[in-house]
């Protein structure tokens, strides 16, 4: 796909399987990336939410950390409610295209994603724009990481 040539291979991966399939079966991927979302490693703890960053932009709960490695690659953690399965599967792609990757990397993802995935007629586009709000949030977090804020 000539669009996602910006993609690295992993997301790339992703949206072409979302484009494989019509719009009905577009949910239910999502809905299946939903269900693969790990579970919330031990040292977050039951009170992870003190610990990790909560995206408010989102209808519903959901809190991300970030662990930044020396060699530059960055790891994804998200915390979302079984009850929002939208919010999970977004956050499942984000883990799954983007964790492992440098911060330059993810930098360099158009912030169009959440467009490129062909959900529009499947998903409200205030749950889209929390795709959005969540990519914006790693992307951020990662130019503070890359030039600390005095």
């Amino acid at each position: 796909m000539t669009e996602d040539t910006h993609l690295p291979p992993a997301l790339a991966e992703i949206v072409e399987d979302f484009h494989s399939v019509d719009d009905r079966e577009r949910l239910e991927l999502l809905l299946e990336f939903s269900r693969e979302l790990p579970e919330l490693p031990a040292k977050y703890g039951e009170n992870y939410a003190a610990s990790m960053e909560q995206v408010v932009e989102c209808q519903s709960p959901l809190f991300l950390a970030m662990e930044h490695h020396e060699d530059g690659t960055v790891d994804l953690v998200f915390a979302a409610p079984a009850e929002a399965p939208t919010t999970r599967g977004f956050a499942s792609i984000l883990q799954q295209g983007l964790s492992g990757l440098r911060g330059e990397e993810i930098l360099a993802v158009p912030d169009d994603l959440h467009q490129r995935l062909g959900l529009a007629k499947a998903i409200t586009p205030l749950r889209l724009r929390g795709m959005a709000a969540m990519l914006g949030r790693i992307k951020r977090n990662i130019r503070q990481h890359l030039v600390p804020v005095p």
